[in-house]
C-alpha cells in the first residue's frame, strides 16, 4: 500500500492571518506537489470554503477533511475535523453565533475571502474571525462530537493559543483524547507525560509553502477513502 500522507491543519484565504493565494485550487494543488493524499481544511472559527476546496480536492484525488481552528473563550485553539460537509457547515453556522460581534478590519487584520471552487471570490466575512468565541474549552469535545466531529487540541507545544501555555496543563477531565503537536516538536516528550492522549503533527499552514511534505508529515497505516474514514481513524487513536 502506497503510504497516504496527511497535514490536518491547513488555512485558507478565509483566515485573515492567511495568504490570499491560500485559495482552493492552490492549495489542493500544493498538497499534491508536497506528496499529500489527506488534508484538512481549518480556518479559524468557520468552515466557510470547506465547500469549494472538496469539490477541488474531489477532481484532483486529494481528501479534504472539513474542518475548523475554534478559538475557545479561555483563547486556546482546537482544531475540529467533521466527517462531511453538512456536519462542518452545521457547526460553522453554530461557531458564527458565538462570535462577538465585532467586525474585520481588513486594513489591520487582513482579507477574510470566501472563494469557489474556480478560486472566484464571491464574498467576505464580516466579522472578524480571529476573536475568541464564548464556547469553554472543558465544553468542546462534547460539542464537537454532537456534530459528528472531533476535537484536537491545537499546537499544544506554541506558547500562543495552545493549551499549555495558557492554562500549564492538560486536564483529562476536559475530555480531549487527541492532540497536535507542531512539526519541530518531540511527541514523545508529550507522550510520556500525557498518555490520555494520542497525536498528530500538522503544519498548520498559512501559506503555500509551509504545507507539510512527506518528509514532515505523518501517514495513515491503514488505506482512507473519504473525510469519514479520517474521523474514525483519529478517533481509534494513532495514524
Amino acid at each position: 500500500m502506497d503510504r497516504q500522507y496527511y497535514d490536518l491543519h491547513i488555512h485558507s484565504c478565509l483566515s485573515p492571518c492567511g495568504d490570499d493565494d491560500m485559495t482552493p485550487n492552490n492549495i489542493v494543488n500544493m498538497a499534491m506537489i508536497n506528496g499529500l493524499s489527506v488534508i484538512g481544511l481549518t480556518d479559524h472559527n468557520s468552515c466557510g470554503n470547506c465547500a469549494a476546496a472538496m469539490e477541488v480536492g474531489k477532481e484532483a484525488g486529494v481528501i479534504v477533511v472539513p474542518g475548523m481552528e475554534l478559538t475557545t473563550a479561555e483563547e486556546i485553539h482546537v482544531v475540529c475535523l467533521f466527517p462531511d460537509l453538512e456536519a462542518a457547515q452545521a457547526f460553522s453556522a453554530y461557531v458564527h453565533d458565538h462570535l462577538p460581534p465585532i467586525q474585520n478590519r481588513k486594513d489591520i487584520y487582513g482579507n477574510q475571502l470566501f472563494r469557489n471552487a474556480s478560486d472566484e471570490v464571491t464574498g467576505e466575512e464580516d466579522l472578524l474571525l480571529i476573536l475568541a468565541t464564548d464556547i469553554g474549552i472543558y465544553d468542546v469535545p462534547a460539542l464537537v462530537e454532537e456534530f459528528g466531529g472531533i476535537a484536537i487540541l491545537a499546537h499544544i507545544d506554541r506558547h500562543s493559543n495552545g493549551v499549555l501555555g495558557i492554562l500549564g496543563e492538560i486536564d483529562p477531565l476536559m475530555g480531549f483524547r487527541k492532540a497536535e503537536v507542531s512539526r519541530a516538536a518531540d511527541p514523545d516528550y508529550y507522550k510520556e507525560r500525557y498518555d490520555f492522549l494520542s497525536f498528530v503533527s500538522d503544519s498548520d499552514a498559512h501559506n503555500l509553502w509551509t504545507i507539510a511534505e512527506p518528509g514532515e508529515a505523518n501517514f495513515f497505516t491503514e488505506p482512507v477513502q473519504e473525510a469519514a474514514d479520517v474521523i474514525r481513524f483519529l478517533r481509534n487513536g494513532e495514524i
